[in-house]
């Protein structure tokens, strides 16, 4: 039976790779990786409720799955089996409100199943510390401990060895989604065969000068680079058009997040508004959000 008998309602964040570079393919088949995380305020909703019975997973929105192949179940499996608990995961209900698009680079899945081990966690009383939690992320996916942290983080290794950061300075944040999505795989595969073939992979596809963006760190601006935009942006031209757009639009800097296919413009709180209404496309969807303090972002998911 459940320990915690209320219903727990958490807000996931999604994040944005400020930068990513991309190292050699590991022995065990990840890539090396060096990338600067940081929440935004658009997130998605969890309820994990507690509920006699098999464990059960809902979700309306089409395309996501809500079986065993869904991040979330899969998080209550091993923290069912963390817990010593023999069987199927039973007695809790989780449903999932999404407004992260999938298959972005946003890490919408990732961060459900990150708030999904924290309302086990309750909802079951197993009591597991925030270190625990995070170990058992890392066995999820590789961006899925930083959703227990949130803020800004440097990640290394394969994106799950973490490292906080001083929260960056409040800026306004637009994401666009456009009507194709990545999938992760696709994205490292195309780097990989490009830089066999020895292709010409500038940081800046779009041919503009980098642009460093002031984020009120002593050690001064930041410039947003992604080693895989250049190789999906040449299997997705619209991902340079994306990005140009929001410069024209008066964005401080742009980037595709981790491996796309969504394109954030990072501008002031104050103008990101009026940019995105200027942005709006039959073929994009167009969301306005900002940067996320790490206590922010810790607050929505429950910790």
């Amino acid at each position: 039976m459940p320990v915690n008998s209320r219903s727990l309602i958490l807000r996931p964040s999604a994040k944005i790779n400020l930068t990513l570079r991309v190292g050699p393919k590991r022995d065990d088949g990840y890539h090396e990786l060096r990338t600067l995380f940081q929440s935004i305020t658009l997130h998605d909703t969890v309820t994990v409720s507690p509920r006699q019975g098999p464990f059960g997973l809902a979700c309306r929105t089409p395309g996501v799955p809500a079986d065993r192949t869904n991040l979330v179940w899969r998080a209550a499996d091993i923290l069912w089996e963390a817990m010593g608990r023999f069987g199927k995961a039973r007695d809790a209900h989780v449903r999932l409100d999404k407004t992260i698009p999938s298959q972005a680079g946003l890490g919408g899945g990732s961060g459900n199943a990150a708030a999904a081990l924290v309302g086990l966690n309750s909802v079951w009383g197993a009591r597991l510390s925030r270190r625990d939690l995070m170990r058992l992320a890392a066995r999820l996916g590789s961006d899925v401990p930083f959703f227990l942290q949130g803020g800004t983080a440097l990640g290394v290794g394969r994106g799950e060895e973490l490292y906080p950061v001083d929260d960056m300075e409040r800026l306004g944040v637009i994401i666009i989604k456009p009507s194709f999505g990545v999938a992760t795989a696709d994205a490292y595969g195309w780097l990989d065969a490009d830089r066999a073939s020895g292709a010409d992979l500038q940081a800046d596809p779009v041919g503009h000068p980098r642009r460093e963006v002031e984020v009120g760190w002593p050690c001064g601006p930041l410039a947003l680079i992604n080693d895989l935009t250049a190789s999906v942006a040449r299997r997705h031209p619209g991902v340079r058009d994306m990005i140009d757009a929001c410069l024209s639009q008066g964005a401080l800097a742009a980037q595709m997040s981790g491996s796309g296919s969504a394109v954030y413009g990072l501008f002031s709180e104050a103008s990101a508004s009026r940019a995105a209404r200027q942005l709006k496309r039959p073929d994009w969807l167009v969301l306005v959000a900002r940067t996320q303090t790490r206590r922010e972002a810790a607050r929505r998911i429950g910790l």
